[in-house]
Order: C-alpha cells, then structure tokens, then sequence
C-alpha cells in the first residue's frame, strides 16, 4: 500500500492548495499529524481487490480523507479537545473559529474533488455518508452526560459517527470496480462492521492506554460526558456506590476520580466485555470477505479485522 498512498498523500496536498495563508497553515498542519489512514486505505484495497486500479481511487481516497478530517476539526472544538495524535489541536494552536472555517474548507473541497469523478453514484454515496455523519455528531451532543443513555442508542452514535464514513469508503472501492450489488453490499458491510469494532477500541483505550500511546489525553471521554460502553457495562456491573460515582462522573465530566474509575471498569470486567463486542464486529467484517477472489488487497482487508481490535492506539 506504500506506493499508493504515496499517490493519495500526493493529491491531497495538491489539492489542499489555497491563496488563504491561514487555510494553507491549518490544513497542513493537521494532514501532517499523520493518522493510520484507515478509510483511504480501505477504498484502495476494495478497489484493487475487485481488479479497478484506474487513477480515480486516489482522487477519491483523499476525498474520504479530506471528509474524515474536516470532522476531526469540528469534533476537537465542540469537545473543547487540546491533545491529537500526540500533538496539539488545531483549535488549541489557531482558536475555534479558524479552526471550524478551515473544517468547512476541507468538506467544500472534498465535494469539490467527488464531483470531478463524473459519477453520480459516487456523489449519491458520499452525499448520504456526510449527512449521517452531520446526523451522528447532533446525536452524539444529545446524549453527553447522560448516564441513562441505553446501549442500543450508544452503537447507533457510533454507526452514524464514525462507522459511515468506513462503511462509505469500502463501499465506494466496489462502485469504482463496477461491482454487483451483492459485493457492494458486502463490502459496505464490511466497512460497517470494522467501523464500529474500531469506535469500541478507541472507546476501552480511553480506559486502558496512556496519553503518549493514545496521542491524546486518557480520560477525554470522561470529561466530555461521553456515556460509552465501558462505563455502561460498569455501570450495569458494579455495586451501587460504584454505579453512583461513575453517573456523577458522566454528569458532570469530573475527572477527579478517573482512577477510581478506571479500577471500576476494570474490575467489573467492562474492558474485557467491550473488545470482546468489538471482536463480534470484525468476525462479522471478516465474513463479508467471503464473496471477494483471493488476492494481496483480500489479506490486507482481513488483517485489518484483526489490527482494529488488538491494538494499542
């Protein structure tokens, strides 16, 4: 994959050009904080598993990207968030309000960049993607610092949030190759299933990582009233005095007794039970692959399914 992402990493710097000092400052700063590049990666190897290797998967697969971080800018200012992948937030280097107008620059780009693909499937696919995401995000600040929050409601945060754009990506691989209908949904499966295994590790690491692993401060979750699965599962498990501490935590984003909380979810197995959810989600990823040829692009895809759950950060 080196070389093609090199290919992606290339049109997306071309791209991000601009005559706006600050947009230009911005935008390389966060493309160059790196990340693993899951969702470009993913519509390559669709693309390639399915035998389309024309240059419209990298267009696409920096439009994806593009997508991915233009929410990551509007996440770190409505989650007042000061740490990223180890460095500091652009909203914590630049202010919101930059911040936010560079996140709208990379979304009206990205659009701009789809439509230059000539497909309306392509532009029908991406157009739903973006707007469940918008979706996710309203949802996501409707349940912060409910600690009722039912799990049904939790996994469906996840789905639009996060599990949307993947699911958008490996799908998009198959609609470059001219797939079936049952492979695209296949694949679109797939993307769905490893999204959401991906959201459940990032969820438990909150709880079980460190700062200089994760890139990103332990605790954040806590203190932006997030109710996610790990709490919900201790919650449910430990003893009502326990139950009590981590819903005032919720309620109120105190991070006075994370480590007594962190001892809570560990103690009441809550970890465990979370990866183990996350598992379910990649072996059901997994079976998806089923329909595709053997070949490199199929290995990557399910070794994927495996890095998504056992992984530090």
């Amino acid at each position: 994959m080196d070389a093609a992402m090199r290919q992606v990493d290339a049109v997306i710097r071309a791209r991000l050009s601009s005559k706006v000092g600050l947009i230009d400052q911005i935008a390389s700063y966060i493309i160059g904080a790196g990340g693993k590049r899951m969702r470009p990666r993913l519509l390559l190897l669709f693309s390639e598993a399915l035998g389309f290797r024309g240059a419209e998967r990298y267009e696409l697969a920096a439009v994806v990207e593009l997508i991915h971080t233009s929410t990551l800018l509007h996440d770190d200012v409505v989650d007042e968030s000061s740490l990223r992948r180890g460095r500091a937030t652009a909203n914590s280097m630049f202010g919101n309000a930059a911040a936010v107008l560079v996140g709208d620059f990379l979304y009206s780009r990205s659009f701009q960049m789809m439509v230059s693909v000539k497909s309306m499937r392509v532009l029908e696919v991406l157009a739903e993607a973006t707007n469940v995401i918008a979706e996710g995000e309203v949802l996501q600040l409707m349940n912060m610092h409910d600690a009722d929050l039912a799990v049904d409601e939790y996994l469906r945060v996840i789905r639009y949030k996060t599990a949307k754009l993947f699911e958008a990506s490996a799908r998009l691989g198959a609609v470059l190759a001219g797939a079936s209908p049952e492979i695209e949904e296949a694949c679109a499966d797939y993307g769905r299933s490893l999204g959401t295994a991906f959201q459940l590790v990032d969820d438990l690491l909150d709880y079980e990582g460190n700062s200089d692993e994760l890139g990103k401060n332990v605790g954040d979750d806590l203190r932006e009233g997030k109710p996610t699965l790990p709490l919900l599962i201790a919650m449910e498990r430990g003893t009502p005095e326990e139950r009590d501490l981590i819903r005032h935590a919720i309620e109120h984003g105190e991070l006075e007794k994370l480590p007594e909380i962190i001892a809570i979810v560990r103690r009441t197995g809550a970890l465990e039970a979370t990866r183990e959810a996350a598992q379910a989600q990649a072996d059901k990823a997994r079976t998806q692959l089923d329909l595709l040829p053997v070949s490199k692009a199929r290995e990557a895809l399910l070794e994927f399914c495996f890095r998504a759950v056992h992984r530090s950060s």
